[in-house]
């Protein structure tokens, strides 16, 4: 499967990839990122023996975003996104979904305990 499949196709599959890979972790940082005029907060999954990132992105307008990005064979980084549906922001854990929206507002980020998405 491609990766533009996976991303248009099966991005419940990913985003339950996201949450397990995060829970998995000691940590999970929520940042605050923008380019002019763009403005939003981000938790990502770094898959680093595979060259990949994976991430879930909240912009202002309530607008979730999934993100993937990887080197290719060359070693050229490629970045894929996809606007989120309204089912497909369901998959992502309330708590989570209160987390990048807490950081969007407060325009600084956060570090919570992995365990944190099991509440």
């Amino acid at each position: 499967m491609k990766y533009e499949e996976l991303i248009e196709k099966h991005a419940k599959k990913v985003i339950e990839q996201i949450v397990t890979g995060l829970f998995n972790q000691d940590v999970i940082d929520v940042r605050f990122d923008y380019e002019d005029p763009e403005q939003w907060s981000v938790v990502t999954l770094h898959l680093y023996d595979e060259d990949k990132e994976l991430s879930i992105r909240l912009h202002t307008g309530e607008r979730y975003e999934l993100y993937f990005g990887y080197y290719d064979d060359e070693d050229e980084f490629h970045d894929l996104s996809k606007d989120l549906d309204e089912e497909e922001v369901k998959e992502i854990p309330k708590g989570l979904r209160k987390a990048l929206a807490k950081v969007l507002e407060d325009e600084q980020g956060i570090r919570l305990p992995g365990n944190f998405l099991s509440k």
